[in-house]
């Protein structure tokens, strides 16, 4: 199931929680290890695995001490512009000095 199907943001904070909890359980790490290696309470770990609400900053810190802050590109990719759409947005450039 993807994050699009679901209706409402706690349903998908829920989803992202639980892929959260699952990807620290098949890397056999305790809440507290985790949260002590991201930098974040114990608390503010469990509320992100429930799909409790939490802050991007403890969703970043989480992914980077699992060692999957790469998935972020997933969310936010470098946006792609081809080389003819970089030569039409600059306009046109002159090719010589005016004349005086």
């Amino acid at each position: 199931m993807t994050v699009t199907q679901f209706k409402t943001p706690e349903e998908v904070l829920e989803v992202l929680g639980a892929r959260i909890s699952r990807l620290r359980i098949a890397q056999a790490i305790t809440q507290s290890e985790l949260a002590s290696r991201a930098g974040v309470s114990l608390r503010a770990l469990g509320d992100l695995e429930r799909g409790q609400g939490s802050s991007l900053t403890t969703y970043i810190r989480v992914l980077k001490a699992l060692n999957a802050l790469d998935t972020l590109e997933q969310l936010a990719p470098t946006p792609v512009i081809s080389p003819m759409a970089l030569l039409r947005s600059r306009g046109a450039e002159p090719k010589r000095a005016p004349r005086k």
